[in-house]
């Protein structure tokens, strides 16, 4: 069986504790947790992994955490293959405040590595989420999974439990 590497940037810890969350639902005995802070070296630390869960919070005008932006300068730059690589994203957005721009770090991290060669598996249907545009949303559907601890607590568990079950299909029981 494979191994999942989940890679996050968390700047307030919501992201982190999605990715926490994530490791419960799949077990701690396959996954390896990666604060893109204090983790993260280069692109052969994701490259080790089939299966990745990538986390991003959206910032300013649907930008990605922080902690992401100079990694994906060297993915632009350093060229890395991600061909076989399944990549799912996930991220933590404000539908009240931020609804225009709501979860869009998914959608700059899901081209960028799509860019990258990966298979991208894992998207939501926006049905049950209000927000007014989003970067993240392709043919119709959040291209990862979002969640909004502000505004919708009360969803994140049922959520990830239904993203986690259609990641099943793709990732390693």
């Amino acid at each position: 069986m494979g191994k999942i590497g989940i890679f996050y940037g968390s700047t307030a810890g919501v992201t982190g504790e999605i990715a926490e969350k994530l490791v419960e639902h799949f077990d701690e005995d396959v996954c390896d947790l990666y604060n893109m802070e204090e983790d993260f070296d280069d692109f052969d630390d994701m490259l080790q992994y089939d299966y990745l869960l990538l986390g991003s919070s959206t910032w300013g005008s649907g930008e990605v955490q922080n902690d992401w932006r100079d990694p994906l300068v060297e993915l632009e730059d350093e060229k890395p293959d991600f061909t076989g690589k399944k990549i799912a994203f996930f991220g933590a957005g404000d539908c009240n405040c931020h609804g225009g721009n709501f979860v869009s770090a998914l959608g700059i991290l899901y081209d960028y590595f799509k860019e990258a060669g990966a298979t991208i598996v894992g998207d939501v249907p926006t049905d049950g989420y209000t927000f007014k545009s989003s970067f993240a949303v392709r043919d119709g559907k959040f291209v990862g999974l979002p969640i909004d601890e502000v505004n919708e607590s009360e969803k994140t568990e049922e959520r990830i439990e239904s993203w986690i079950e259609n990641l099943r299909q793709y990732f390693p029981q």
